[in-house]
């Protein structure tokens, strides 16, 4: 990220959220790293929690082939101590017999200081969608 780039993430943490989902989801992951703070814990449904992103890699492979997101909204709230970015919207994707999915909701949460996000807790209607399917949820 650019000095430029900082600054900006800095004084804007929204867009910090958004890079850093963009870097996410072109697979991106020097990039994505280097939004985050050290200690950065993403929390997903279940409750399953990593540290970094080869276990969420690995975690994910027997889940889906792929997954986007679509953005509806972004709201943030101003702390003493930095921001708290929820963005909400829906993801599609493929699973992994090919068949393709979109429209599941989600809540993404982040905290947001001194430029760096340091955590993200994930909300998503996935595994209802997949039990729906008759596909075993995991």
């Amino acid at each position: 990220m650019s000095l430029s780039e900082t600054a900006a993430a800095v004084d804007n943490p929204e867009q910090l959220v958004r890079d850093f989902l963009g870097a996410m989801q072109a697979r991106d992951l020097a990039t994505a790293k280097s939004f985050l703070a050290p200690g950065f814990t993403m929390t997903f449904p279940g409750p399953v929690t990593f540290g970094d992103f080869e276990g969420l890699i690995s975690w994910a492979s027997d889940r889906y082939l792929h997954v986007g997101k679509k953005f509806d909204r972004f709201d943030t709230a101003h702390t003493e101590d930095g921001a708290v970015v929820y963005c909400y919207g829906t993801l599609y994707g493929q699973w992994l017999d090919g068949s393709d999915f979109d429209g599941i909701r989600f809540i993404d949460r982040f905290t947001v200081r001194d430029g760096k996000l340091i955590d993200q807790l994930v909300w998503n209607d996935m595994g209802e969608v997949r039990a729906g399917q008759g596909t075993a949820d995991g």
